[in-house]
């Protein structure tokens, strides 16, 4: 096979109205992503009766046997992203996670749930990379932050939904007793929840189909494959894994501090339904409808307020913006993350929550849309999937485990989880902060390599 480069520079983006066309479809994907992710933090105490588990063996279930094979089946994923058909990819990994959420609701053990929710992982490891790739091709630069923001309004009315219809389903079939469904036979009413959220991801997939791949911009290398037809050829990985390694300041600074924001993020996000329930007394329903609204509602404000602000520092002439955000977004967070499990009024308890929640979505667009512009086209989809490999295996592997690891293991309470809320995600805020702010300078050094070596290979 015979190998050349192209340049897509000089292209038309596409019409802007199917691009936001594309972005909602994306957003419904990575909604339903979310529902299926995150229906467990509302079905905590139901599963922990009915499988006679503990808090930390549903953490495991939250996290780590979901965030396992998404993180590391993520990589060779992201490789693929910067050479395949990203639509195709997408709409095979919708197909699967909810093949495999479905399934959580036929599950008659807990290594039946833990195998399934690995499933669940490896289905949703194509969505992100091939989506941030994607509508980096898209739209243009200037516009990319807002974009991928709202995008990432998908994490939060999927995390919102979750809750709340979890708390409906439940409300309606009753959070105690059985329910019989043909061919599948007796089951509880939290296996109800995971066929009704897993089962319409069948569709989604379909619709995904439909959309159509945008043109690669910038330099890519191509082949002509044995039947003459040219397509994209991937970099060999040594070089991909050079360039990244000569930003290994930046890319390392950026990484963790998206990380430690995601492990507070999915930390809090897994228990604060079970802490209403626990400390102030509220029913399973109440608790997934108001935290669910919380997070709809500020979390995709703040998501779509970070991508706005990223793109808006580097119109102001900032290199570092997109990082620059991330950091005031760790620090800002911080006193509200620390303040709402102490206090003891409800309502102040959500006036403080939203503002943790608002804050804590900064990181995410911007996070993005940095890797967009840190890499060359064809590395985008390998970046992205690192990136996303650490956010999860610190984020989402160690989240959950570590509010429940210092609530049983520290504490020795489970009524003492208001504290492990409050102190250990301030803690792990402030750092991020920190690490971002170290990175600062390298980012800005970063930016100009990437434009020497899109020059250098376009040359």
């Amino acid at each position: 096979m015979a190998e050349t480069t192209s340049n897509a520079h000089e292209k038309p983006y596409p019409n802007p109205i199917y691009a936001w066309y594309v972005v909602a479809v994306l957003v419904l994907a990575y909604t339903f992503s979310f529902i299926d992710r995150q229906i467990l933090s509302l079905l905590v105490q139901p599963m922990k009766r009915d499988l006679g588990i503990s808090d930390f063996e549903m953490s495991l279930l939250q996290g780590f046997a979901f965030a396992i094979f998404y993180t590391i089946v993520g990589l060779p994923i992201g490789r693929m992203v910067d050479s395949k058909n990203r639509v195709k990819i997408i709409s095979i990994g919708i197909l699967v996670w909810s093949i495999m959420t479905a399934l959580c609701g036929t599950a008659r053990s807990y290594w039946q749930l833990f195998i399934y929710r690995m499933g669940v992982g490896v289905g949703e490891a194509a969505l992100s990379p091939a989506a941030y790739s994607m509508l980096a091709d898209y739209f243009r630069p200037e516009r990319m932050g807002f974009a991928l923001g709202v995008y990432g309004m998908g994490v939060y009315i999927g995390a919102g939904l979750a809750l709340i219809i979890g708390a409906q389903v439940i409300s309606v079939v009753g959070a105690e007793g059985t329910t019989l469904l043909p061919i599948i036979g007796e089951i509880f009413p939290w296996q109800v929840v995971f066929l009704a959220v897993g089962l319409p991801g069948l569709l989604i997939a379909l619709w995904v189909k439909t959309i159509k791949e945008p043109t690669r911009r910038g330099h890519m290398r191509t082949q002509t494959s044995a039947d003459g037809k040219e397509e994209h050829a991937p970099l060999p990985l040594g070089e991909v894994v050079a360039f990244m390694w000569s930003n290994r300041r930046t890319l390392i600074s950026h990484n963790i501090c998206n990380a430690l924001a995601a492990m507070m993020a999915y930390g809090v996000a897994a228990w604060v339904p079970t802490f209403l329930l626990r400390t102030h007394g509220w029913s399973i329903v109440d608790a997934g409808v108001y935290y669910g609204a919380t997070i709809m509602v500020f979390g995709t404000a703040g998501v779509v307020a970070g991508g706005w602000a990223g793109d808006k520092a580097i119109a102001m002439g900032r290199e570092n913006g997109r990082l620059l955000v991330m950091v005031v977004g760790s620090f800002a967070v911080a006193p509200f993350a620390l303040l709402y499990p102490l206090v003891d009024n409800i309502t102040l308890v959500f006036v403080l929550l939203a503002g943790s929640t608002f804050f804590s979505t900064f990181a995410m667009a911007p996070g993005a849309a940095a890797i967009q512009e840190l890499m060359p086209n064809q590395m985008r989809g390998f970046a992205s999937a690192v990136l996303i490999f650490v956010i999860n295996m610190i984020g989402l592997g160690l989240g959950p485990s570590a509010v429940a690891g210092m609530t049983d293991f520290y504490y020795g309470d489970e009524m003492m989880l208001r504290y492990s809320l409050a102190y250990l995600p301030a803690i792990i805020l402030v750092a991020g902060g920190f690490i971002g702010m170290a990175g600062l300078k390298p980012y800005t050094e970063s930016r100009r390599r990437v434009a020497e070596w899109i020059s250098v290979n376009e040359g």
